[in-house]
């Protein structure tokens, strides 16, 4: 498998993770000094231990759950042989306060290859339209 496969699927699982709000897997794609950039959080998060901070109280707080997250229009550029730039669309129907909603978005997860493979360092959210 070439590197670009190889992050292909671990960008894949990462999505696989979140759409059944697999939590524990979902952050385990990420490295504990990952950071964090959300249009709809106020401040950049400084590491993975502050996103799942932020999670688990939009769990607690808003009833926060994810039903599905749908990646489209990938891409991959690698960054050399260690550093990678993954990028993509994602449809993401979640739950808040007991109600659906599917929310468009545009994503960046940036990956730095480790001796255990391919780990995401950074993730920006963006909206999209959706179209």
């Amino acid at each position: 498998m070439t590197s670009k496969e190889q992050v292909l699927a671990a960008a894949a699982k990462i999505v696989s993770d979140f759409g059944s709000h697999n939590k524990q897997d979902y952050f385990s794609g990420f490295s504990e000094a990952a950071t964090f950039i959300f249009y709809t959080h106020p401040v950049r998060l400084a590491s993975r231990s502050e996103y799942e901070k932020l999670w688990d109280s939009w769990e607690s707080d808003d009833g926060f759950r994810v039903h599905s997250c749908r990646s489209s229009n990938q891409d991959v550029q690698m960054l050399g042989e260690d550093s990678a730039v993954f990028t993509h669309e994602v449809e993401t129907v979640v739950e808040l306060t007991g109600e659906s909603s599917t929310v468009f978005e545009k994503e960046t997860i940036v990956f730095e290859k480790k001796s255990g493979g391919w780990i995401a360092v950074h993730e920006h959210l963006s909206p999209s339209s959706g179209n």
